[in-house]
């Protein structure tokens, strides 16, 4: 076969194959067809859309470890997230925002059951024991900047992995700046002043009403206490209460009772 025609048919060749693989790939980014079933297409619908973003640390010795691990499998089998954030401040995707990653595994944050299926997962390179680095969570606010704006999940669902799997789970711990994050905007965290709660105020009622599953109510407080005090300890206080009755009037929209003035003794 002449130099030419070889030329052509290699070119065939590679030619066919492009046109496979593209309309293969055409074929696979389409829609799901039932073979059982008309297909009879309707315009009225939209993409699956999460409602919550979940935060974790990785407890692992770098981001090449993380992105390992999040692309391969653990000792409990494959686990993902969407997003992973160096100590750095490097922002690293994994899976799709409209994908379903495999980070949140068993547990519940209010009524939803199926975390992975209903938010976002972001992993922070940190080993939990350490505080995270001010360049990480410069780049977590402009990642949660965006992703709250874009996909539409309201800021207040911003979520640690311990607060919906409570005595399974444990990140991102007491370092973890909650506070920050409320200060920019993202987060569920008390306003205003702390103040007693009214007699018959139940606190495990409001802690469901801030989403924690009580299964277990020692783990659920023990979850509560790293994310909204910093610190450890598994029964409820009195500022807890406070903390707890603030929360409570926040979700609800329930105005804080008015306080009373100070009386100022004569002459004083």
């Amino acid at each position: 076969m002449s130099l030419f025609r070889s030329g052509y048919a290699f070119r065939y060749h590679a030619s066919r194959c492009l046109l496979l693989a593209l309309l293969a790939g055409l074929a696979a980014c389409g829609p799901v067809r039932n073979p059982m079933a008309r297909w009879v297409p309707s315009p009225n619908y939209d993409q699956r859309r999460p409602v919550a973003i979940v935060i974790h640390f990785t407890d692992q010795a770098s981001v090449q470890e993380s992105l390992h691990t999040l692309r391969t499998a653990n000792s409990g089998g494959p686990v993902s997230a969407h997003y992973l954030v160096g100590s750095d401040g490097a922002i690293y995707q994994l899976v799709a925002d409209s994908e379903r990653a495999w980070q949140a595994g068993p547990g519940r944050w209010g009524t939803i059951t199926d975390l992975n299926s209903a938010s976002i997962g972001i992993e922070l390179d940190n080993n939990g024991h350490s505080p995270f680095a001010d360049a990480q969570i410069a780049s977590l606010l402009r990642l949660l900047a965006d992703l709250t704006t874009r996909l539409h999940i309201p800021p207040t669902q911003i979520l640690g992995h311990e607060d919906l799997a409570p005595g399974r789970k444990d990140d991102p711990g007491p370092l973890f700046p909650w506070q920050r994050l409320a200060e920019a905007g993202y987060g569920l965290w008390p306003r205003g002043p702390l103040l007693d709660p009214p007699p018959g105020f139940d606190p495990w009622m409001a802690l469901a009403l801030v989403g924690y599953p009580l299964d277990d109510r020692t783990a659920a407080v023990r979850s509560f206490h790293h994310h909204f005090r910093g610190m450890e300890g598994d029964a409820l206080d009195a500022q807890d209460l406070r903390v707890l009755y603030a929360l409570a009037r926040q979700l609800t929209g329930t105005p804080a009772p008015a306080v009373a003035p100070a009386v100022v003794p004569a002459g004083g």
